[in-house]
Order: structure tokens, then sequence, then C-alpha cells
């Protein structure tokens, strides 16, 4: 038996009539949650460098993949030789220079068919219309909102350079400043969304990825502010002025380094 079958046959115990009492009442919705953390703790393992837990991790999610097929499988819906089954035909028919005879440049040229291909793929399907934007509600804001911008792009509404986005930026930062002079809840929340959209844009034509872009600011928030805490262990009873210039210390030793 191989190790992968091992595991098939691990999970369809758990789901059985003698398995976990938390595997068997689990459902693909009540699962979510956990597939989108394991795939995160998997971005922070390879982030980290860590290759024993980029190994765990990887793990964790094939898990999670597993349990969602004997899902499907105890509905009668699929099983998991048939998830293995439509990825491969999926993978050689977006890989014709590899499985076929499709000449490519460079790697560049490789992701204009792969789109292409699934283009294709979108209108030869029986599922419900797509629109330009079928991405997913669930996806990060921010990735989101940089993948509008993929979409336009294509469809030829953007900018074309990014001091014109930086231009929009500052266009919509004025506007939230006026909505704040008119103390109007709505259009402050609307202003700050469009200032959002525009910054996951400015990234964008930046060559950045916003949401780890926004992921390493906040991780070197919350080192500095740490750091204080560590530096003047009174932190607590400090006046905001004395926090202030703490954190100037921070930063400047920051800088330094």
């Amino acid at each position: 038996m191989t190790s992968f079958q091992q595991l098939i046959d691990i999970v369809k115990k758990l789901r059985g009539p003698n398995g976990c009492p938390w595997d068997k009442v689990q459902t693909h919705q009540t699962l979510t949650p956990f597939a989108i953390e394991e795939a995160l703790e998997l971005e922070q393992a390879i982030q980290n460098g860590d290759i024993e837990n980029i190994k765990e991790e990887l793990g964790d999610l094939l898990f999670q993949t597993i349990l969602h097929a004997q899902i499907a499988s105890d509905n009668s819906q699929f099983a998991i030789d048939d998830v293995i089954e439509l990825l491969n035909e999926k993978m050689i028919r977006r890989h014709p220079h590899v499985f076929a005879d499709t000449p490519v440049k460079d790697q560049f040229e490789v992701l204009k068919n792969w789109e292409s291909i699934k283009a294709d793929e979108k209108k030869n399907s029986k599922a419900k219309s797509q629109t330009p934007f079928d991405i997913p509600m669930t996806f990060p804001a921010l990735l989101r909102a940089q993948k509008i911008g993929k979409k336009t792009e294509k469809l030829d509404f953007d900018w074309s350079h990014a001091h014109e986005v930086m231009a929009q930026v500052e266009e919509e930062l004025a506007e939230l400043k006026e909505a704040l002079k008119e103390n109007n809840p709505k259009n402050i929340e609307e202003e700050m969304g469009d200032l959002l959209f525009s910054c996951a844009q400015l990234s964008r034509h930046l060559h950045l990825d916003a949401e780890k872009t926004l992921r390493q600011a906040n991780s070197k928030f919350i080192h500095r502010f740490e750091k204080m805490m560590d530096k003047n262990k009174d932190f607590l009873k400090l006046n905001r002025q004395e926090k202030e210039k703490l954190w100037d210390l921070i930063k400047k030793e920051n800088s330094k380094g």
C-alpha cells in the first residue's frame, strides 16, 4: 500500500461509522476556514524558509483536500480519483508546449497561452455565464482589487504609468479629506474605499503584491512596537509624547540596522 492510499484509508476511517465524532460531522462549508488557514500557514513556513515546517504544512493542506474529496464521495458526488483525473487533464491541456508541439519563447508567453486556454475553457464551460470580473468574493480585498485591475488592463482600460496612478491616489486622498471635513460617515467610508482601491492599483503598476506589501508593513509595525515595549518596561505609563519619542528612536535604530 502506498502512503497516499494509506492517507485516503485513514480519512475514510475518520469519516466512517466508528470514526472521529468531529470529522464525521464536517461539511465543505465548515471546513473552508481550515483550508484557508492551512494555506496561509504554508505561506508563512515558505517565507520563513523552514523546510520541515513546509513539509508539515503541505501535509496539512493535503489532508484538507482528501477530507473534502471523502465528503463528496460520502454524498455520491465524486471521489479523489476524479479530482486527480480532472487535474491531470487540465495540466496537460494548459501545457501544450510540454505535452504537444506548441512552441514558446519564454515564461511570459507560457502565461499568455495559459490565460488564453483558461478563457477558452470558460467559453465551453457548462457553468453559469462568466463576467470579466469572475473573481471570488472570498478573496482578500487587496488581492481582489489587484486582480480587478489586471482584468481591466487586458480590456485596455488602465493607466499607462505608475505616476498616473499616483495622481489618482492623491485625488482620492483629497476627496477623503473633504469627506472628513463634511463629517459624512457614508462619504468617508466610500472615499476610504476608493483610496484603498487606488493604492492597490498603484502597487500593481509598481509590480508589487499589495497583499504581501501590507502584510510586511503589518509585521514591521508589530516588530517596532514590541521593540518599544522591550526598551521601556514602563511603556504603558508613558504619556503620548513620550511614546512618540520612543517610536522615533526605534525607527532610527532600525534604519541603522
